[in-house]
Formats: C-alpha cells, structure tokens, sequence
C-alpha cells in the first residue's frame, strides 16, 4: 500500500513552473504538456494508489519524456536498403539547393505576380515552362502528388463516363492508395479488360466506343512474369487517335533522363511516351525525379488548359516551398552530365561498391565494440530504388549484418538513439544498408553511444 494520498499530488500550475519540465515545454510547447499532465493525473486520481514519482516534478518529467520520446518529425538514418523509403521522407533532397531557395520561402517572392506587367501571374509558370522543355511536351501543370493527377485527368475528361483499364493495372500501392478508389472519386466509371496476366489492344478496341479516355497505368510496386502480354503505346495511340479521346499515360516514378547512362536498369521517361504517342503523361515529382511530392503532367496544350480550367486544379495546387524546390531540381537536368554530382537521389543509387566497403567495414569496427555479444559481420546484399520504382530491379549493395539473440530488442535501441538509426529485420539477421550511412562521421558517433541490447 502506498504512504501517499492524492493531496500529494502537485498541482498542474507547480508542475508547470518546474525546472524539470522546461525543456518538454519548449519542444512540445504549453498547452499541449498541460493537457498531457492533465490525462497523466486523472488515471492517478482514479487509480488507487499514488505512486512515489507523483509527488515529484521529475517524476513527471520522466513519465512525459518517454509519452513523448518518438514525437515529432525528426531525422533518421535510413539503412533499410529501400532508397527512396516511403515512410522515411522518400527522395532526398540537395542541402545547398535548400539554402538557395530559402529567400524564396522566408521572404516575400513573386509567386503570382508578373514582375513586367506589375499584374497578377501564374504561380506554377516557371516550372511547367522548364518541365515542357525537358519532356519534349507542348504544356505541362503541377498538382500536390501523383494521385492528384491522375484524379484532375479523370474528372476533366471522364466525369460521368467510362474509361477501361486492364485488370493487370488496377493497382493498390502503399497508403491503401486503390486505382478504382480513385476513379469512383473522380466521376468516372471503371471498366475492366482484358486479364491479369494478358491484356490486348483489341481488348480496348472492343470498347473504345463507350469509352472518354484511354488509360495506361504503370504497375509501380509489382511485377508479373511468365506468360503476359500488354498494348503497346503505339497501338493504344492509334485506337484512341481513330476514336478522338485522348490517350492518358501514369508513368509512376517520372525518370526524366535514361537512367542507363548512370549505369542503373533503364525506366522509361516521359519524352519517350509522349514521342510514343501519349496525349498526357503524368509522373511523379519525387521518386526517380529526385525532388519533392509533386504530381507532374506533361502533353498537350489542350488538354493541359483543360486540366488548369478545371475547378478541382485549385484544391489540388502546390505551395510556394514545393514550386521553388521543383524548379532548382528541374534546372540540374539542364546538364545531365553533372547530374549524378549534384542530384542526392543519383549519388546514392551510383555510389561506387569501395565507398560502401569502407562504410561498412567503419560500422562494423564501431557495432562489434557496442554490443560484443552479438556476430557483426560484412555482406554483399541488395537494396532496392523503392516507392514504386524499378520494382523488379535491384541494385548491388553492402551491409553489416547483425546476429543477435534478441534482434527485435536492438533493432527498437537503434531507433531510440539520438539520431534513429533504422535497418530491416530478415532471415534472424539484423541488415544495416550502407547506401544510406550518410553522413558517415555523424553516424559512427551515433552507433557508438549504443548501449548492448
């Protein structure tokens, strides 16, 4: 039985004022460590016993500091082997090309106003102009993200109508993101063709007459083998020429150059799709463009004017952040030769196979010392692109791995370290990707404070 009471309990306005609290209320701020004390003493108060820590501020300091210690955005060292990690901020982005832009974002700038004319002006102009010169397209638009594109694409031009889709494209990727889903949300009707594994063109041809628009989609985080068969975009082009509709292409990861020339599995790009015969293709701003969450679409003058006309286009725009980012992205494919030095993306996906040796063989040397009962050891490993992109390729890579009796106990030390350090857990091996031991000094002095699980 406990020798306190609940008159032991301090007062919220005590607590508040407490030494032991100020560094919780300058990260968390007040109100929300108020509330937080609020639910922490009302359990105490229906509880029957008032334990020892209660009573005291740093008890409560204690108790908030873990409520609160995984809160927050906060950076982390992503060695799972997935480069562009969906749940881990996916692509990266240039620390010298952030400090370019930020007058942009801390000051006012001319996000809508035409500084010839002294009259309003198209906030995304700078960037679709750039992005249509790259893409060998007539006109371009920007949304928030890809499925924002291809929601604006189906209800400007299939609203009310049905457009087919081949059942080996009705796609879920993550975030329970359903290609059916998003069309019933855009007005349009999905019709399936064809199979799962064979779709023709003579599948679409049978029905192009009911149809508003042809639509073409990539499978991004899956592949299918064996015996399949798909359109061409040529012969999808044709069709959907002879009808008078437009062909829709989601590309998916949005390769703006052909990856071959870096020595990586070649994607195709928008150039070649609409050179292929695509009215619009759409891709992402992100993944393998390297940039941030954006939902690019490139053809057609037209039909982009349409898009821009449509309503939905305003609740569907970028902010000032995501178009400045962009168009500094955009400019480094202005000289693809530097490309791979400037671009973070590609400077992980073509890191040399001695540089991750090296990292590896400094990780280990740091592991071995932190927890010596465990086996850490070097191996040659795979890693993959991620969120949808080059699905069925991977890339050679080198990790530590980690054997341990208690894997899942260290895996959680790692991402409570001051810095989280994530890895993946697989065949009772703990595997650290050296592809993303970056930067290398700050996360030898990270692994180093860890204590053996």
């Amino acid at each position: 039985m406990s020798s306190f009471s609940k008159r032991d309990l301090p007062s919220i306005e005590r607590l508040m004022a407490a030494p032991e609290l100020a560094m919780l209320l300058a990260s968390h701020g007040q109100e929300t460590i108020k509330s937080a004390l609020r639910e922490l003493q009302a359990v105490l108060r229906a509880g029957q016993d008032i334990p020892e820590w209660s009573t005291r501020a740093a008890g409560y300091a204690d108790a908030l500091a873990q409520q609160f210690g995984s809160s927050g955005y906060r950076p982390v060292f992503n060695l799972t082997g997935t480069v562009i990690h969906t749940n881990l901020g996916r692509a990266l982005l240039d620390s010298t090309m952030w400090r370019a832009i930020e007058p942009l974002v801390t000051r006012p700038m001319n996000l809508e106003f035409d500084l010839e004319s002294g009259r309003r002006g198209s906030r995304e102009s700078f960037v679709t102009e750039r992005l249509a010169v790259l893409c060998g397209a007539e006109a371009a638009c920007v949304v928030n993200n890809g499925a924002a594109a291809l929601l604006l694409m189906l209800n400007t031009f299939a609203l009310g109508k049905t457009v087919p889709v081949s059942r080996g494209e009705l796609i879920e990727i993550g975030g329970s993101f359903r290609l059916p889903e998003i069309m019933a949300r855009s007005g349009a009707t999905l019709l399936e063709v064809g199979t799962t594994n064979r779709t023709r063109a003579s599948d679409f041809a049978k029905v192009v007459d009911q149809s508003a628009l042809l639509l073409k989609v990539h499978p991004s985080n899956y592949h299918i083998e064996g015996f399949t068969e798909t359109p061409a975009n040529r012969e999808m082009a044709d069709i959907a020429v002879n009808r008078g509709i437009p062909f829709v292409v989601d590309l998916g990861s949005g390769a703006l150059v052909d990856l071959k020339r870096f020595g990586l599995p070649h994607e195709p790009t928008p150039r070649e799709v609409l050179a292929e015969g695509a009215d619009l293709v759409s891709f992402s701003g992100d993944k393998l463009l390297g940039s941030v969450q954006a939902g690019l679409i490139v053809g057609r003058k037209d039909l982009i004017d349409a898009l821009n006309k449509n309503p939905l286009k305003r609740a569907l725009r970028c902010d000032k952040v995501t178009l400045a980012l962009l168009d500094a992205t955009l400019k480094l494919y202005e000289q693809p030769d530097v490309l791979a030095l400037k671009l973070p993306l590609l400077r992980v996906l073509t890191l040399p196979e001695a540089t991750l040796k090296a990292r590896a063989q400094a990780v280990q040397s740091v592991l071995a010392r932190a927890i010596p009962d465990a086996a850490v050891i070097i191996e040659s490993a795979t890693a993959q692109i991620g969120s949808g992109s080059l699905p069925d390729q991977a890339l050679l890579s080198w990790c530590v791995a980690v054997r341990n009796k208690s894997l899942d106990a260290l895996a959680a030390s790692l991402r409570h370290l001051r810095v989280p350090v994530i890895g993946r857990v697989q065949k009772d091996t703990l595997w650290l990707d050296m592809r993303g031991a970056d930067p290398l000094d700050e996360l030898l002095a990270v692994l180093g404070t860890l204590n053996n699980p």
